[in-house]
């Protein structure tokens, strides 16, 4: 278990850091893709479709108080929390621990509070409803150390909900590129969790039903990656998609999110969505 530290906060561009020695780190996340992404996200079905995953989650599983003190970390360039903040009854704190995401953050949601810092120290104790993590733990070798961090900043009962990519043999380049340490199995995150203090309420995959399409545009760049066919510089370009290519993508994502709304635990899937409650140790 990691020894948390008491931070002592520096301001830089106007930013409290906690972690200001990794503000411009690049291990875990390239620190160049936060501008193709800011450019990309709200133009494509995947980014738009989880969004409302996650928030139908935080409204369903997060009704108490009425304004809940809710928490990102790895908020990136403020994508999922302007869903939230769209929501109109959270109290928000946005936590990054590249200062390069969170400019894009700021000006995106100028009310918004942010922070630098450490996920794996959250500088919080018993302080928030829920805390989120967006496609985040994968990019983090200590992945439970940032849920012992995020076990203690939860209140009581408090909540953390997860998104993350699944299925190891969905693996490609497009993992190396993005510096992905792991892609999750159903079984491996609910044991994480469990053994560090959380009671999983909730849990099922997405992108469900585009599953068969992607696992055919994994295995394609695998074996492009075979014979030595270099990966393009933004695997984020093929995130720019055609408008009617996006919105054929976009209805097939529909019906996932149709069963996830139902009640539907999907078995399989691109991605995995878990809702998980601090328990008292």
């Amino acid at each position: 278990m990691p020894t948390h530290k008491t931070a002592v906060p520096q301001q830089i561009d106007g930013v409290t850091c906690f972690a200001p020695e990794l503000a411009h780190a690049a291990e875990d996340y390239p620190p160049e893709a936060f501008a193709r992404l800011a450019q990309l996200e709200a133009g494509n079905f995947w980014f738009r479709s989880r969004n409302r995953i996650i928030a139908r989650a935080f409204r369903r599983y997060l009704r108490a108080p009425a304004r809940p003190k809710v928490l990102e970390i790895g908020c990136g360039t403020g994508f999922v929390l302007s869903a939230l903040h769209a929501e109109k009854r959270f109290e928000l704190v946005g936590a990054e621990q590249h200062l390069s995401g969170l400019m894009f953050a700021k000006r995106r949601l100028p009310e918004v509070q942010f922070v630098q810092l450490n996920a794996r120290q959250l500088p919080y104790r018993s302080e928030y409803h829920a805390i989120g993590a967006f496609d985040v733990l994968e990019h983090i070798e200590e992945d439970e150390e940032v849920m012992v961090s995020v076990h203690a900043a939860l209140l009581p009962g408090g909540l953390f909900i997860v998104t993350v990519p699944q299925h190891h043999w969905l693996w490609s380049p497009a993992d190396d590129h993005a510096r992905h340490k792991r892609r999750y199995s159903r079984t491996e995150l609910t044991a994480k969790l469990q053994r560090n203090g959380f009671r999983i309420r909730s849990c099922s995959s997405f992108v469900f039903t585009l599953l068969p399409l992607m696992y055919l545009s994994r295995a394609l760049r695998r074996r492009n990656a075979r014979r030595q066919r270099p990966v393009s510089s933004g695997d984020y370009d093929e995130l720019a998609l055609p408008r009617i290519v996006d919105a054929s993508m976009g209805a097939l994502m529909a019906v996932d999110e149709l069963l996830i709304a139902a009640g539907i635990s999907l078995p399989v899937g691109g991605s995995l969505l878990m809702i998980a409650e601090r328990m008292d140790r």
